[in-house]
C-alpha cells in the first residue's frame, strides 16, 4: 500500500512513520485534512479528539462533511474514513471537549509522540501548548485559516514571527506575558484577513492546504528531514 512512498523516503523512514503515534485535536477543515493525509502517509496509530457533530455549514471545507453525515459525530465519521483508507490502522477516538481538566489524563493514557492542534478553542490550545512543552512532546498548533483566500500565504513558523493573523496575535501576547521561552511551532497565514462581519468565512482550499502543510512538516520531522524548514 505504501510502495510509492517507500520509494521516495526509504524503508527505514517509513518504519519511523509507522511507529509514531499522532494525536489530533479538532477534526474540522484543517484537522480532517491532516488526519486523512497522515494515514495516507503511513501513520498506523492515531488518536482523534473532537466533541462536535457534522453541520451543513461544514460541507464546503471538511472531509467529514456530506449530506449523508449531517448530524453524525465527527470522530465517528473520520474513523470510518480512515479505516477505509487503511483497515489495519489503530485508531482511538474521544468524543469530548479537550480542556485543562482532562488533558493530563488523556496524555498520560495515550502517550503520543506528536500532537497536532487543529481546534478552535483558545483555552484548549493553551493547555495543549503548556502540556506538550512540559512533557517534551513535539507539537504544532494551527492558527486561523478563516477569512483567507490565498493558500500560498500559509507558513509554518514560530509564533513570535507570525504576522497578519489575529489569533496568532493573541498567542504572541500570551507567550510574552507568561514568559514562555520554548519554541512554539504554528501554522499561520501572512494574508490580511478579509472582513466579512461577525461570521467567519471559509473555503475549501485554505484549510485543506493548511492541513497538508502540517502533515508535510510532521512527516518530515518524524523522519528527521532537515529540509522541513
Amino acid at each position: 500500500m505504501f510502495e510509492r512512498l517507500e520509494l521516495l523516503i526509504g524503508k527505514e523512514s517509513l518504519e519511523e512513520i509507522k511507529n509514531s503515534k499522532i494525536l489530533i485535536v479538532g477534526i474540522g477543515g484543517v484537522g480532517g485534512s491532516v488526519a486523512t493525509s497522515l494515514v495516507r502517509s503511513g501513520v498506523q496509530n492515531i488518536v482523534l479528539i473532537d466533541f462536535d457533530i457534522v453541520d451543513i455549514t461544514n460541507i464546503n471545507r471538511q472531509v467529514v462533511a456530506y449530506h449523508s453525515t449531517i448530524g453524525l459525530k465527527k470522530v465517528d465519521v473520520i474513523k470510518k474514513i480512515l479505516l477505509d483508507i487503511n483497515p489495519s490502522l489503530i485508531v482511538k477516538t474521544y468524543d469530548i471537549f479537550l480542556n485543562k481538566d482532562n488533558i493530563k489524563t488523556i496524555l498520560d493514557e495515550e502517550k503520543p509522540t506528536y500532537i497536532i492542534d487543529a481546534c478552535d478553542s483558545k483555552e484548549t490550545k493553551k493547555s495543549i501548548i503548556l502540556e506538550a512543552i512540559s512533557r517534551k512532546i513535539k507539537f504544532i498548533s494551527s492558527m486561523g485559516t478563516g477569512n483567507k483566500m490565498n493558500p500560498s500565504d500559509l507558513e509554518i513558523i514560530d509564533i513570535r514571527k507570525t504576522v497578519n493573523d489575529p489569533l496568532a496575535r493573541i498567542f504572541r501576547k500570551w507567550v510574552k506575558d507568561n514568559k514562555i521561552k520554548s519554541k512554539i511551532t504554528v501554522l499561520s497565514s501572512r494574508e490580511l484577513p478579509i472582513k466579512t462581519g461577525n461570521i467567519v468565512s471559509s473555503n475549501s482550499f485554505v484549510p485543506t492546504s493548511a492541513g497538508l502543510l502540517i502533515t508535510s512538516y510532521v512527516i518530515k520531522d518524524i523522519i528527521n528531514d532537515d529540509s522541513k524548514d
